[in-house]
């Protein structure tokens, strides 16, 4: 298949698509190893300044299924601009801010910008040659968990060379150059999904998320039992059942519940939620861990800077092994790599549980994660493309990285719980508290590895190379008759 007269080579389409994903991916992570630097320089409270990180994750988690859906009717190359404009706007704002809550404003607008993912896996599907499309899904999932790994490399140096503002201004240049290349590079796509948007769904989807996530965020600040964190707890899950009954009544649902009854469609957003849960929370925290003076028993006293360079197996094994994962799906299949590189990942986990004493530990510790989350993060990818009709990419695309982020936000949050049970009374956490912790993420990413052996089985085209999973043609069916999926047409 040739690129079509007058239309963008899907070479050109690509590398503008990779500047905006980049961007989008570093600024998940560059602000967290310098949280403490954000907030001596704005003045604020350690509990007050992680809004820098939960403003971000709750705006990313309730936009990233509308951009993908509005792409998905109005156009998926002007919602990818519109994506990259608020990205824009924010890191502006972010860069200028002089107070935290103009900072968290400014993360909650750069939170529109998720639905970068998957308005860019939908693109990819519509304009390149089908032979290429996995390939190039696997190469944008690496690009994103590498992004958010090299995030916490290159904080230190930034910070040390320039000031932290640069954190924002970097993802800005980036974010801009993307945008106006899209707007005047990138095509429009011809597939479209009729139908408007129905805002109540939206209005619930939103409710249940930011109470979700505020629970998970602040229970090791409010109390787990405490009243307002079992209250949000319950309003979650109150509004997500009144949610799921409304979208599955609703002509125009924001996200298509037969389509996410698909087995391979919800065991992939499983497998997400459960390896986000493990990726997000260690990137938290053992930057901690590595910073951690010696004189407590544990830890390296490493600076920001240093600390970044311990996890750089992790950030590049994750690059390499996302790069060929293209390749090796095509010899072993989509399915079969992320049920290896979940387990894989979980390796890395247990393995800096139970050895941490020298720098050794840290660098083979992080290239288990690497290699693990390189293959699992592009084969899942290309298990959820190949498991819905075109004009569902954006969505589906869409809710699994949804997932990823809210497994993400709920990792990172136990993990500060399990790390901070029983601290010193000056809050240094003991080195039990991180074995426990790393165990834990371990545990949870090996259940991902369990989880993704469900997936029904995906076939290959040995002509064009393209995936399809066994239960699509079901899914076709039932989604043009407008019917019920009874069942999965699987192995």
């Amino acid at each position: 298949m040739h690129t079509a007269p007058g239309r963008t080579s899907y070479r050109v389409t690509f590398a503008v698509l990779a500047v905006g994903v980049a961007a989008f991916a570093l600024l998940q992570s560059l602000v967290i190893p310098v949280l403490p630097t954000i907030q001596s320089s704005l003045g604020a409270t350690q509990t007050d300044v992680t809004w820098v990180l939960t403003g971000y994750l709750l705006s990313a988690s309730i936009f990233t299924p509308i951009m993908g859906r509005l792409g998905d009717m109005y156009g998926k190359k002007r919602f990818f601009v519109v994506a990259l404009a608020a990205l824009a706007a924010g890191s502006l704002l972010a860069a200028l801010a002089t107070a935290l809550p103009v900072m968290v404003v400014a993360r909650v607008i750069q939170g529109v910008g998720g639905g970068v993912l998957p308005l860019t896996f939908g693109i990819i599907r519509d304009e390149f040659p089908k032979e290429k499309v996995p390939g190039a899904v696997g190469m944008v999932a690496a690009l994103t968990s590498v992004g958010a790994g090299l995030g916490t490399i290159i904080a230190g140096p930034i910070v040390d060379v320039l000031s932290y503002h640069w954190l924002f201004w970097i993802p800005l240049i980036m974010t801009t150059i993307a945008g106006v290349s899209a707007h005047f590079l990138i095509p429009e796509s011809r597939v479209r999904t009729e139908g408007q948007v129905n805002w109540i769904t939206a209005f619930l989807l939103s409710a249940w998320l930011v109470a979700l996530l505020l629970a998970v965020s602040q229970g090791p600040t409010w109390g787990w039992a405490s009243p307002r964190v079992i209250g949000l707890l319950v309003t979650a899950v109150v509004v997500l059942v009144i949610w799921i009954f409304a979208e599955s009544r609703s002509s125009n649902p924001l996200i298509d519940m037969k389509m996410m009854r698909i087995r391979t469609v919800w065991t992939a957003n499983l497998v997400a939620l459960l390896i986000g849960f493990g990726l997000f929370a260690a990137l938290g925290f053992v930057p901690q861990f590595l910073q951690t003076q010696s004189s407590a028993g544990y830890g390296f006293g490493a600076s920001i800077t240093q600390s970044g360079l311990m996890m750089l197996p992790n950030t590049v094994a994750m690059f390499v092994f996302g790069l060929g994962a293209g390749w090796l799906a095509a010899h072993f299949g989509s399915k079969n790599l992320l049920i290896a590189g979940a387990a894989i990942s979980s390796v890395g986990y247990f393995y800096v549980a139970f050895q941490h004493s020298t720098e050794l530990d840290i660098y083979i510790a992080m290239s288990f994660t690497g290699i693990g989350l390189g293959l699992a993060f592009s084969a899942m990818a290309n298990v959820v493309v190949a498991a819905v009709p075109p004009e569902q990419t954006g969505v589906a695309s869409g809710m699994n990285a949804n997932v990823r982020t809210i497994g993400g936000s709920i990792g990172a949050a136990l993990m500060a719980t399990v790390v901070t049970a029983g601290a010193s009374p000056s809050g240094l956490p003991q080195e039990s508290g991180y074995t426990n912790g790393f165990i834990m993420l371990g545990g949870v990413v090996a259940i991902g590895a369990v989880a993704a052996m469900f997936i029904p089985k995906i076939k290959r085209d040995n002509k064009t190379g393209v995936e399809k999973s066994a239960d699509l043609s079901h899914a076709e069916l039932a989604m043009v008759a407008g019917g019920t999926l009874a069942g999965d047409e699987s192995e």
